[in-house]
Protein backbone atom coordinates (compact mmCIF):
# COMPACT_ATOMS: atom_id res chain seq x y z
CA UNK A 1 0.00 0.00 0.00
CA UNK A 2 2.91 2.57 0.55
CA UNK A 3 4.27 2.32 -2.61
CA UNK A 4 0.86 2.91 -4.42
CA UNK A 5 0.42 6.08 -1.85
CA UNK A 6 4.06 7.25 -3.32
CA UNK A 7 3.39 7.05 -6.69
CA UNK A 8 0.21 9.21 -6.28
CA UNK A 9 1.73 12.09 -4.27
CA UNK A 10 4.86 11.76 -7.06
CA UNK A 11 1.87 12.61 -9.89
CA UNK A 12 0.22 15.03 -7.94
CA UNK A 13 3.61 16.90 -7.65
CA UNK A 14 4.54 16.79 -10.75
CA UNK A 15 1.61 18.18 -12.48
CA UNK A 16 1.01 21.24 -9.52
CA UNK A 17 4.52 22.03 -10.79
CA UNK A 18 4.16 21.55 -14.74
CA UNK A 19 1.33 23.73 -13.92
CA UNK A 20 3.20 26.61 -12.38
CA UNK A 21 6.10 26.33 -15.17
CA UNK A 22 2.93 26.72 -17.37
CA UNK A 23 1.37 29.86 -15.33
CA UNK A 24 4.87 31.50 -14.31
CA UNK A 25 7.04 30.67 -17.56
CA UNK A 26 4.99 31.03 -20.40
CA UNK A 27 3.42 33.95 -21.38
CA UNK A 28 -0.31 34.12 -22.36
CA UNK A 29 -2.01 35.08 -25.60
CA UNK A 30 -3.38 38.23 -26.09
CA UNK A 31 -5.47 39.57 -28.55
CA UNK A 32 -5.43 42.33 -30.87
CA UNK A 33 -7.80 45.23 -31.87
CA UNK A 34 -8.87 45.60 -35.54
CA UNK A 35 -10.65 49.13 -36.98
CA UNK A 36 -12.21 49.75 -40.31
CA UNK A 37 -15.29 51.81 -41.68
CA UNK A 38 -18.67 49.81 -40.77
CA UNK A 39 -19.16 51.40 -44.61
CA UNK A 40 -17.77 53.10 -47.65
CA UNK A 41 -19.21 54.34 -50.42
CA UNK A 42 -17.59 54.68 -53.95
CA UNK A 43 -18.05 55.68 -57.17
CA UNK A 44 -18.13 53.77 -60.30
CA UNK A 45 -14.87 53.62 -62.27
CA UNK A 46 -12.75 55.73 -59.50
CA UNK A 47 -10.12 55.11 -57.03
CA UNK A 48 -11.02 54.28 -53.36
CA UNK A 49 -9.50 53.37 -50.02
CA UNK A 50 -10.95 50.79 -47.85
CA UNK A 51 -9.06 51.55 -44.24
CA UNK A 52 -7.98 49.49 -41.42
CA UNK A 53 -5.92 49.99 -38.54
CA UNK A 54 -4.76 47.81 -35.47
CA UNK A 55 -3.72 47.97 -31.87
CA UNK A 56 -1.36 45.35 -30.72
CA UNK A 57 0.68 45.71 -26.99
CA UNK A 58 3.37 43.56 -29.27
CA UNK A 59 6.14 45.56 -31.56
CA UNK A 60 4.94 44.94 -35.06
CA UNK A 61 8.33 42.98 -36.54
CA UNK A 62 8.62 40.84 -39.99
CA UNK A 63 6.34 38.37 -38.49
CA UNK A 64 3.42 40.62 -38.67
CA UNK A 65 0.92 39.95 -41.34
CA UNK A 66 -2.29 41.29 -43.12
CA UNK A 67 -5.28 39.12 -45.04
CA UNK A 68 -7.91 41.11 -47.03
CA UNK A 69 -10.47 38.95 -47.80
CA UNK A 70 -14.04 39.46 -49.59
CA UNK A 71 -17.66 38.50 -49.65
CA UNK A 72 -19.92 39.65 -53.11
CA UNK A 73 -23.40 40.47 -52.13
CA UNK A 74 -24.69 39.72 -54.99
CA UNK A 75 -25.83 35.82 -55.60
CA UNK A 76 -24.34 35.19 -59.50
CA UNK A 77 -20.93 36.58 -58.60
CA UNK A 78 -17.81 34.13 -57.62
CA UNK A 79 -17.10 35.63 -54.62
CA UNK A 80 -20.91 35.02 -53.11
CA UNK A 81 -20.47 31.88 -51.17
CA UNK A 82 -17.96 32.61 -48.73
CA UNK A 83 -14.78 35.51 -48.40
CA UNK A 84 -12.35 34.66 -50.40
CA UNK A 85 -8.72 35.76 -50.16
CA UNK A 86 -8.06 38.63 -52.09
CA UNK A 87 -4.79 39.84 -50.76
CA UNK A 88 -1.88 39.19 -48.37
CA UNK A 89 0.87 40.75 -47.12
CA UNK A 90 3.84 39.46 -44.85
CA UNK A 91 7.59 40.19 -44.40
CA UNK A 92 7.18 42.96 -46.06
CA UNK A 93 5.89 41.55 -49.25
CA UNK A 94 2.67 41.83 -50.53
CA UNK A 95 0.58 39.08 -52.39
CA UNK A 96 -2.63 39.49 -54.63
CA UNK A 97 -5.19 37.17 -55.02
CA UNK A 98 -7.65 36.62 -57.72
CA UNK A 99 -7.22 37.58 -61.01
CA UNK A 100 -10.18 40.02 -60.35
CA UNK A 101 -8.33 42.07 -57.55
CA UNK A 102 -4.66 41.55 -58.79
CA UNK A 103 -4.22 44.41 -60.69
CA UNK A 104 -6.72 46.79 -58.69
CA UNK A 105 -5.49 46.17 -55.11
CA UNK A 106 -2.60 47.73 -54.27
CA UNK A 107 -1.88 47.80 -50.27
CA UNK A 108 -1.19 51.83 -49.13
CA UNK A 109 -0.80 50.99 -45.67
CA UNK A 110 2.14 51.03 -43.34
CA UNK A 111 2.85 48.49 -41.02
CA UNK A 112 5.15 50.18 -38.32
CA UNK A 113 2.30 52.82 -37.86
CA UNK A 114 -0.35 50.24 -37.10
CA UNK A 115 -1.75 50.88 -40.78
CA UNK A 116 -2.69 48.47 -43.27
CA UNK A 117 -5.01 49.91 -45.60
CA UNK A 118 -5.90 49.21 -49.32
CA UNK A 119 -6.41 51.26 -52.24
CA UNK A 120 -9.23 49.54 -55.17
CA UNK A 121 -8.75 51.08 -58.45
CA UNK A 122 -11.12 51.55 -60.41
CA UNK A 123 -14.17 50.07 -58.34
CA UNK A 124 -16.58 48.33 -60.08
CA UNK A 125 -20.29 47.47 -59.82
CA UNK A 126 -18.78 43.41 -58.50
CA UNK A 127 -17.42 45.17 -55.70
CA UNK A 128 -20.45 45.60 -53.95
CA UNK A 129 -20.08 43.32 -50.66
CA UNK A 130 -18.14 43.17 -47.54
CA UNK A 131 -14.23 43.51 -47.11
CA UNK A 132 -12.92 41.53 -44.12
CA UNK A 133 -9.42 43.00 -42.83
CA UNK A 134 -8.07 40.68 -40.51
CA UNK A 135 -3.78 41.30 -38.74
CA UNK A 136 -1.56 39.27 -36.81
CA UNK A 137 1.08 39.99 -34.77
CA UNK A 138 2.52 37.48 -33.28
CA UNK A 139 2.27 36.61 -30.01
CA UNK A 140 -1.26 38.89 -30.74
CA UNK A 141 -3.00 36.58 -32.90
CA UNK A 142 -6.36 36.53 -31.38
CA UNK A 143 -8.49 39.13 -32.41
CA UNK A 144 -12.12 39.61 -34.66
CA UNK A 145 -11.45 40.69 -38.23
CA UNK A 146 -13.10 43.94 -39.39
CA UNK A 147 -15.64 44.27 -41.66
CA UNK A 148 -16.53 47.10 -44.12
CA UNK A 149 -19.54 47.01 -46.10
CA UNK A 150 -18.59 48.53 -49.57
CA UNK A 151 -21.17 50.22 -52.06
CA UNK A 152 -20.36 51.02 -55.72
CA UNK A 153 -22.63 53.52 -56.97
CA UNK A 154 -23.79 55.84 -60.36
CA UNK A 155 -22.18 59.29 -60.04
CA UNK A 156 -25.48 60.68 -60.17
CA UNK A 157 -26.42 58.85 -56.64
CA UNK A 158 -23.56 59.48 -54.93
CA UNK A 159 -24.22 61.48 -52.09
CA UNK A 160 -22.51 65.14 -51.54
CA UNK A 161 -20.25 65.48 -48.88
CA UNK A 162 -21.19 67.46 -45.65
CA UNK A 163 -18.21 69.36 -45.58
CA UNK A 164 -19.34 71.22 -49.25
CA UNK A 165 -22.93 71.93 -47.35
CA UNK A 166 -21.77 73.20 -44.29
CA UNK A 167 -19.57 75.82 -46.66
CA UNK A 168 -22.64 76.67 -48.54
CA UNK A 169 -24.57 76.93 -45.38
CA UNK A 170 -22.10 79.40 -43.59
CA UNK A 171 -21.32 81.52 -46.90
CA UNK A 172 -24.87 82.28 -46.99
CA UNK A 173 -25.09 83.43 -43.65
CA UNK A 174 -22.36 85.43 -43.82
CA UNK A 175 -23.66 87.58 -47.10
CA UNK A 176 -26.81 87.75 -45.54
CA UNK A 177 -25.63 89.57 -42.47
CA UNK A 178 -23.57 91.81 -45.00
CA UNK A 179 -26.69 92.34 -46.84
CA UNK A 180 -28.24 93.25 -43.76
CA UNK A 181 -25.29 95.93 -42.23
CA UNK A 182 -25.46 97.40 -45.73
CA UNK A 183 -29.54 97.80 -45.40
CA UNK A 184 -29.40 99.37 -41.69
CA UNK A 185 -26.48 101.52 -43.18
CA UNK A 186 -28.52 103.39 -45.68
CA UNK A 187 -31.94 103.53 -43.39
CA UNK A 188 -29.56 105.26 -40.58
CA UNK A 189 -27.86 107.53 -43.21
CA UNK A 190 -31.42 108.97 -44.70
CA UNK A 191 -32.74 109.18 -41.28
CA UNK A 192 -29.53 111.31 -40.48
CA UNK A 193 -29.81 113.50 -43.09
CA UNK A 194 -33.87 114.25 -42.94
CA UNK A 195 -32.83 115.28 -39.13
CA UNK A 196 -30.55 117.65 -40.33
CA UNK A 197 -33.36 118.72 -42.68
CA UNK A 198 -35.67 119.62 -40.22
CA UNK A 199 -33.33 121.66 -38.32
CA UNK A 200 -31.94 123.90 -40.36
CA UNK A 201 -35.82 124.49 -41.02
CA UNK A 202 -36.95 125.42 -37.35
CA UNK A 203 -33.94 127.78 -37.23
CA UNK A 204 -34.68 130.00 -39.90
CA UNK A 205 -38.07 129.95 -38.98
CA UNK A 206 -36.78 130.84 -35.58
CA UNK A 207 -35.04 134.00 -37.40
CA UNK A 208 -37.64 134.84 -39.74
CA UNK A 209 -39.62 135.96 -36.59
CA UNK A 210 -42.07 139.26 -36.62
CA UNK A 211 -40.31 142.18 -37.30
CA UNK A 212 -39.61 144.29 -34.97
CA UNK A 213 -41.02 147.49 -33.52
CA UNK A 214 -40.48 151.08 -34.71
CA UNK A 215 -38.20 153.20 -32.34
CA UNK A 216 -38.98 157.05 -32.50
CA UNK A 217 -35.78 158.80 -32.35
CA UNK A 218 -35.98 162.77 -31.07
CA UNK A 219 -34.01 165.41 -32.57
CA UNK A 220 -32.43 167.45 -29.43
CA UNK A 221 -31.96 170.83 -31.05
CA UNK A 222 -35.19 171.06 -33.23
CA UNK A 223 -37.73 169.69 -30.91
CA UNK A 224 -39.30 167.57 -33.92
CA UNK A 225 -39.89 163.79 -33.75
CA UNK A 226 -39.12 161.40 -36.14
CA UNK A 227 -39.38 157.61 -36.96
CA UNK A 228 -36.52 155.59 -37.91
CA UNK A 229 -37.10 151.81 -38.82
CA UNK A 230 -34.88 149.63 -37.72
CA UNK A 231 -33.96 146.55 -39.24
CA UNK A 232 -32.24 143.41 -38.38
CA UNK A 233 -28.76 144.56 -39.55
CA UNK A 234 -28.91 148.58 -38.55
CA UNK A 235 -26.80 150.23 -36.16
CA UNK A 236 -27.35 152.42 -33.37
CA UNK A 237 -28.07 156.08 -34.09
CA UNK A 238 -25.42 158.44 -33.00
CA UNK A 239 -26.33 162.02 -32.97
CA UNK A 240 -22.23 164.16 -34.22
CA UNK A 241 -21.59 167.99 -34.99
CA UNK A 242 -20.82 168.54 -38.29
CA UNK A 243 -19.54 172.25 -39.11
CA UNK A 244 -20.36 173.11 -42.51
CA UNK A 245 -18.74 176.68 -43.55
CA UNK A 246 -15.76 175.67 -41.88
CA UNK A 247 -14.56 178.70 -39.37
CA UNK A 248 -14.71 179.08 -35.65
CA UNK A 249 -17.77 181.05 -35.18
CA UNK A 250 -20.17 178.65 -37.31
CA UNK A 251 -23.16 176.83 -36.66
CA UNK A 252 -22.86 173.72 -35.27
CA UNK A 253 -26.26 171.22 -36.14
CA UNK A 254 -26.71 168.03 -34.81
CA UNK A 255 -27.14 165.69 -37.53
CA UNK A 256 -28.06 161.61 -37.05
CA UNK A 257 -25.14 159.76 -38.59
CA UNK A 258 -26.48 155.76 -38.85
CA UNK A 259 -23.70 153.01 -38.17
CA UNK A 260 -23.71 149.89 -39.18
CA UNK A 261 -24.18 147.15 -36.74
CA UNK A 262 -20.56 144.16 -37.37
CA UNK A 263 -22.00 142.59 -34.34
CA UNK A 264 -22.90 139.29 -35.26
CA UNK A 265 -26.76 138.07 -34.75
Amino acid sequence: MEPKWSNTICKRVLLTGFTLYVVLVTKPTSAIDIYADSEVIMQNGTTGILRCTFKSSEVVSSSTSVTWSFQSSQPDNLFYKAPYVIFYFSHGKGFPGPVEFKERVQFIGDVNKRDVSIQLNPAQFSDNGTFFCDVKNPPDIMGTPARTELRVVLKESFPQSNTALIIGAVCGALVLLVLVAVGACVVMRVLHNRHDYEGCTSLESVSSQAPQPRKKVESGREGSKSTIPLGPLQGPVIYAQLDHSGSKNSFHKMEPVVYADIRKN
